[in-house]
């Protein structure tokens, strides 16, 4: 059997299936265990204000060595460079969106060339098992900046965001959405005929982390040179958001709940299939097992057939030179005399020159010979004296 049928008879068999439902009710099962782990500890993290946390760490630092602390924050977004004396009424540190003229820390700018998708003629499209997808160019701009407390009670007050190794979501707002169309060309044309996908547009789009916009931060909070920062945790999903802590755990706990019972029937029914597939194929072994020891059996009753045979064939061999004339087939003079002729009853060959006389005259009496038949015949050893 080749590699491919192989293949299509584990498929039938719903192998495959079953281990690729195995291979998702894992990764179901993992997300679970991580979700389950980032709400617990999200639910332990302190919630608290900017202005406390010097308290905290120091007070961390006194219980554990490395002063580290998994906190969630919520502050408003100001540029690092503006809370440390530098501050001006055009805020030289902030970034200025080039579009809408607005100030934040994180500018995000994509453009996308929308392609549309038609059917073709007749709904018909030979590209229909090939995924086309947009083409991006994605840029981004960011300077440091830091989280200060809603009343700003104090400039010392701040949180320095860390963004390095962040991989996270973040809250950015779309400011500015533009579309610009491409003009049509009669190559473009005979591409929707067919079903080809072609380009409609440049979508411009610019997304923005903008100054002053309240945030919330869950991470890992440490002293860096004496100033308080924050870093992201691969530990959770979220770093910076606009949920508030309920929000999450909200959110957490819904995810949780869905990939316990997602994993929970994928599981089931990878094992339901990877139970049957292997039941029919052990059914499938057993047979073949069998069918191998009825061969097997077979060949040896044909090896044990030979070898009565050939003992016979080598018996009589032996007698022929013990016997003395008359008992010699009278056409080979090499086997006993063991067939009878049918009518005459002559029994003057043995089976194999039988089969030749056959609807022959009988070599004795020239009778016509209808049928032989085989004699075993007893001899009789005469008694001395």
């Amino acid at each position: 059997m080749s590699l491919s049928d192989q293949l299509t008879a584990l498929a039938k068999d719903g192998t495959i299936v079953g281990v690729l439902l195995a291979f998702v009710a894992v990764k179901a099962w993992q997300g679970y265990n991580f979700t389950s782990s980032a709400l617990h500890k999200i639910h332990d993290a302190p919630n608290i204000k900017i202005s406390d946390l010097r308290q905290l760490l120091e007070k961390e630092a006194e219980t554990h060595h490395n002063g580290s602390k998994l906190v969630m924050v919520k502050g408003i977004v100001e540029a690092q460079r503006s809370v440390d004396g530098l501050r001006s009424t055009t805020r030289p540190n902030a970034l200025v969106s080039n579009e809408t003229g607005e100030s934040a820390v994180l500018i995000e700018k994509t453009l996308t060339c929308v392609y549309d998708r038609w059917w073709g003629l007749f709904r018909w499209t030979p590209d229909y098992l090939r995924t086309w997808k947009d083409q991006q160019s994605r840029s981004v701009r960011m300077v440091p900046f830091v989280l200060m407390d809603t009343g700003r009670s104090s400039s010392s007050d701040y949180l320095f965001v860390n963004m390095d190794g962040s991989k996270h979501h973040l809250p950015l707002s779309t400011v500015y959405t533009k579309l610009q169309p491409y003009q049509a060309s009669p190559y473009t044309f005979l591409q929707a005929v067919f079903g080809h996908p072609h380009p409609v547009g440049l979508l411009d789009e610019e997304k923005v982390i903008s100054l002053g916009k309240q945030i919330s931060a869950v991470g890992v909070c440490s002293f860096e040179d004496g100033v308080p920062q924050i870093k992201s945790s691969q530990a959770l999903p979220y770093f910076l958001t606009d949920m508030t802590k309920d929000q999450l755990m909200v959110d957490l706990a819904f995810k949780k709940s869905c990939l316990f019972w997602g994993g929970l029937l994928l599981g089931s029914l990878s094992i339901g299939i990877l139970g049957y597939a292997t039941m029919r194929n052990l059914r499938r072994w057993k047979e073949w097992r069998q069918r191998r020891q009825i061969e097997q059996s077979r060949e040896a009753n044909c090896a044990t057939s030979a070898g009565a045979m050939d003992t016979e064939l080598e018996t009589d061999k032996v007698a022929v030179e013990v016997l003395p004339d008359g008992e010699l087939c009278v056409v080979c003079l090499m086997q006993r005399r063991r067939a009878a002729f049918v009518p005459c009853g002559h029994m003057v060959c043995c089976p194999r020159c039988a089969l030749a006389v056959r609807r022959h005259s009988s070599p004795t009496c020239l009778v016509y010979v209808n049928f032989s038949y085989f004699v075993n015949p007893v001899i009789y050893h005469p008694l001395d004296g």
